[in-house]
């Protein structure tokens, strides 16, 4: 491989290494996002069986119509 092909390519990784770089910490940042709104969802989700268990008891017989 002459010196001219073996700087291109070493330039064409180096570009690729950056892109993958960035793509990793844009897919990091989303993970964390996500786990944030999957507590927030935890959390809905917990209100929402107290508040549907509250009206299953309040109901007669402990059906609604």
């Amino acid at each position: 491989m002459d010196q001219d092909a073996y700087d291109d390519l070493l330039q064409r990784l180096t570009a690729l290494v950056i892109k993958l770089d960035s793509t990793y910490d844009r897919l990091t940042d989303f993970v964390e996002e996500q786990r944030g709104f999957n507590r927030e969802q935890v959390a809905i989700n917990q209100r929402l069986e107290t508040l549907l268990e509250r009206a299953w008891r309040s109901s007669p017989n402990g059906h609604t119509d």
